[in-house]
């Protein structure tokens, strides 16, 4: 798992890093929300652990802001402050959890277990959402309005992926390993292609879904209105 590890505390975040990367975590770090909101939209991460007192913005304030660009990744709110009505508004916030200072290392590894085996972004009726498009899991239906539209079953497959991850930077590997699988033979050809037709079909229904390419890293789902020359 790749983590991003959002602590001004330098000697706790140290000791933090050092500890979940020898528990073999892959871990990013940063001690505001400024740099924290580049790293989210920069590239991706499987859960963020998030430090309430940051300098600037505060970490529910930093949440709340990302919750509603419709950066789903799961977060871990991690603070000193441990009344009721505290924890209350740090999960009203968009937190997936709230973990209070000082803990044991064994409680923080046995909370981002415990939150890795959830459903990512399932909502109701087993759809995901993202801008104007609502997609049935089951189903492998785009819903856009009114209007109902079927995919091809790696167009399926690619946009579920991309909204999992809305927001933040995928790489070719991460499209490769989760839409083709880990054992998967595909042309690198073949991923620009898919990518193509999917782009394709979200101008084709005239969703405000779009997907920008991040030159030398991977591909990003973005909404609004863009230039056909940036957006393509």
């Amino acid at each position: 798992m790749k983590l991003l590890l959002v602590e001004d505390d330098l000697n706790l975040c140290d000791a933090l890093e050092e500890q979940l990367k020898a528990a073999g975590y892959e871990v990013d770090v940063c001690h505001n929300a400024i740099n924290a909101r580049y790293y989210l939209t920069a590239t991706s991460h499987d859960m963020v652990l998030l430090d309430r007192m940051l300098p600037g913005k505060d970490g529910v304030t930093f949440l709340s802001e990302i919750r509603k660009k419709q950066i789903m990744v799961p977060v871990i709110l991690i603070t000193a402050m441990n009344g009721i009505y505290d924890r209350v508004d740090g999960l009203d916030a968009g937190a997936d959890d709230y973990l209070v200072k000082p803990f044991a290392m064994e409680e923080l590894f046995a909370r981002i277990r415990a939150l890795a085996r959830r459903p990512r972004q399932i909502e109701a009726a087993n759809c995901l959402k993202f801008g104007d498009l609502t997609y049935n899991i089951d189903r492998k239906i785009v819903n856009k309005g009114e209007e109902n539209y079927i995919l091809s079953k790696k167009e399926s497959s690619l946009l579920e992926f991309f909204m999992r991850n809305s927001g933040q930077v995928v790489t070719r590997e991460q499209i490769l390993d989760r839409v083709w699988g880990v054992d998967g033979t595909v042309e690198d050809g073949n991923i620009d292609n898919y990518i193509h037709f999917l782009r394709k079909r979200l101008k084709g229904i005239e969703s405000d879904v779009w997907i920008k390419t991040v030159y030398g890293i991977g591909y990003r789902l973005e909404e609004g209105a863009l230039s056909e020359t940036i957006k393509r």
